[in-house]
C-alpha cells in the first residue's frame, strides 16, 4: 500500500509540474530527408514513429534559410526583418547577439527552468556579449562558432566559454566524433533534471558538413551498397544517426517516467544543400535550397510530441515557423514574453484547440549570396531581390514548386505583399539591402590586380 501510496503522489507532482520543453534542431535537413515528408532515399523510423504518435505540421518553416539568422530567430522570437542577425556575415563581420538580449532561455529560466542547449550556437563566441551562458542557459557544450561547427573531430569543444581538449583528435587523429559527445550530454541533462522544469535546446550539427561519419558506425554501413557518391553516402548515414538519436531522446523521457510531462520538437534549420536536394531529393518537389527564400530554402520539417496531451496520428496545416517558440513556450510555462515577438502561441493547435490567434503573414529577408525578401500570407509567396523590385508572385496551393510567376495576374495581390514586404523590413546597422537587384555579368574573370 506504501509503494501504491508514493507512486500516486508522484504522479500528482509530476502532472502539477510546469512541462518540459525540448526543442531538436537538426542541421540543414530538408524536409525530402524525412519519410513522413515524401523522403524515400533515407531511413528515418524514429521521426515516422513521433508523426503517427503526434501531430506533424504540413506548413512550417525555419527561422531563415540558413544557419545563423534561424538560431536568432528561434532564440528572440522576432522574424528575420527584426532580428539582429540576419545573415551569417554581416557588413562588420559575425556579430554577437547584444548583452541583456532576451532569449526563450531567458525566459524560461526567470521562470524556474533548468536550461541547457547542445551542438551549435552561432550566435556569441567566448570573450563576446553573446555567449549563451550570459544570455539565460545554465549550460551550453558543444560548438560556440559556426565555422567550428564544420569539424566533427575538432581538438577541443566548448562548455561554457572553457575549451575541454579532445585529446584523441591531436596529432592527425581522429578519435572522438562529436555529435557522439553531444548526444551524450543531451541526455545527461535531461536526465539530470528530470526532477524539475526543464528546457533542452538540442542544437545538433549533422547533417551540416563536412559530411563525415564513423566507418564503424551501423548508418555509415546501412547505405554503402548504394548507388550513390561517398558524399551523398555520408550524408544519408548522419541524416539516420540524428534521427536515431531523437529516438534515444524519447526513450530517455519515457524510461524516466516524464514523457507524458513533455513536449518534444523535432524540426530542422533550414533548407538543404543544392547538391542533395537534387541527387536525394531532400527538399522535395520545392524550389530553392539552403540561402534561398524559395520554399526549398525555409520550408522545414516539424514534428511535435507529447503522450497523453498531442492527440496521435495528427496533421496541421497551421502557418507555424521558428519564431513562435518563445510565444509557445510562454503560455507553456506560465512565463510572459519579455519582448513584442513576432511568434504566436501555437499551443492550442497542438492540444486540439481552436487556434484564434493565427499569422496574418509570415515574412523573411537574407543577406546571403543577393538580398532577397519573401512573405507568406495563406497560400500567396511573394518573393523579390531588392526593395523597389516588382515582386514575383504564386500561389502554393497550385503550384508548390513556384514555377509560375502570376505577379502581372493578381495586381492586387501583388500590391498587398508588397506593402508588407516594405514594413516588415526594419533598419540593420549590420545589413544593407539593395533597390534593386544587379545580376552579375557573365564572362571571364578578370585575373587579379597584384
Amino acid at each position: 500500500m506504501l509503494k501504491l501510496a508514493c507512486f500516486f503522489l508522484l504522479t500528482l507532482v509530476a502532472s502539477a509540474r510546469k512541462p518540459n520543453i525540448i526543442f531538436v534542431m537538426v542541421d540543414d535537413a530538408g524536409t525530402g530527408d524525412f519519410s513522413p515528408y515524401g523522403g524515400t532515399f533515407i531511413q528515418t523510423p524514429v521521426m515516422d514513429r513521433l508523426a503517427k504518435e503526434g501531430m506533424q505540421f504540413d506548413r512550417a518553416y525555419s527561422g531563415s534559410a540558413v544557419c545563423g539568422p534561424t538560431r536568432c530567430v528561434v532564440m528572440t522570437g522576432l522574424h528575420p526583418g527584426h532580428c539582429h542577425r540576419r545573415a551569417n556575415r554581416s557588413r562588420n563581420g559575425i556579430i554577437p547577439l547584444p548583452a541583456k538580449t532576451a532569449t526563450v532561455a531567458s525566459m524560461l529560466k526567470k521562470a524556474g527552468y533548468a536550461t541547457g542547449g547542445f551542438g551549435k550556437w552561432g550566435l556569441g563566441n567566448p570573450g563576446t556579449s553573446g555567449v549563451p551562458e550570459d544570455l539565460g542557459f545554465d549550460l551550453w557544450y558543444g560548438y560556440y562558432d559556426q565555422v567550428h561547427a564544420h569539424d566533427y573531430y575538432p581538438e577541443y569543444l566548448v562548455r561554457n566559454s572553457k575549451r575541454e581538449e579532445l585529446p584523441g583528435n591531436t596529432d592527425g587523429k581522429k578519435e572522438s566524433y562529436t555529435h557522439y559527445l553531444i548526444e551524450k550530454e543531451t541526455l545527461k541533462f535531461i536526465e539530470d533534471h528530470k526532477d524539475e522544469p526543464f528546457f533542452c535546446y538540442a542544437a545538433w550539427t549533422p547533417p551540416h558538413g563536412d559530411y563525415v561519419i564513423p566507418h564503424d558506425d551501423p548508418n555509415y554501413l546501412l547505405y554503402q551498397d548504394k548507388p550513390w557518391s561517398q558524399k551523398d553516402k555520408n550524408y544519408a548515414g548522419m541524416v539516420s544517426l540524428l534521427d536515431q538519436g531523437v529516438g534515444r531522446i524519447a526513450s530517455k523521457l519515457k524510461e524516466l517516467g516524464i514523457a507524458e510531462n513533455t513536449l518534444l520538437i523535432y524540426t530542422s534549420d533550414n533548407g538543404a544543400n543544392a547538391s542533395f536536394a537534387k541527387t536525394l531529393k531532400s527538399n522535395g518537389i520545392l524550389r530553392g535550397v539552403k540561402r534561398s527564400l524559395y520554399e526549398g530554402g525555409t520550408r522545414a520539417p516539424f514534428i511535435a510530441h507529447w503522450p497523453g496531451k498531442i492527440k496521435a496520428a495528427t496533421r496541421s496545416n497551421l502557418l507555424t515557423t521558428h519564431v513562435d517558440l518563445m510565444a509557445t513556450a510562454a503560455e507553456l510555462s506560465g512565463a510572459k514574453v519579455p519582448i513584442a515577438t513576432d511568434g504566436i502561441s501555437i499551443l492550442p493547435t497542438l492540444l486540439g484547440k481552436p487556434q484564434e490567434t493565427k499569422h496574418e503573414f509570415i515574412y523573411f529577408e537574407i543577406y546571403e549570396g543577393p538580398f532577397q525578401q519573401s512573405v507568406r500570407v495563406e497560400n500567396w509567396k511573394g518573393y523579390r531581390r531588392g526593395l523597389q523590385d516588382p515582386v514575383e508572385i504564386y500561389d502554393l496551393s497550385k503550384d508548390p514548386s513556384e514555377k509560375n510567376n502570376i505577379a502581372d495576374q493578381h495586381p492586387e495581390i501583388a500590391k498587398k505583399l508588397t506593402r508588407i514586404l516594405l514594413r516588415e523590413h526594419g533598419p540593420s546597422p549590420h545589413f544593407t539591402a539593395p533597390d534593386h537587384f544587379k545580376a552579375k555579368k557573365k564572362g571571364k574573370r578578370k585575373k587579379p590586380v597584384k
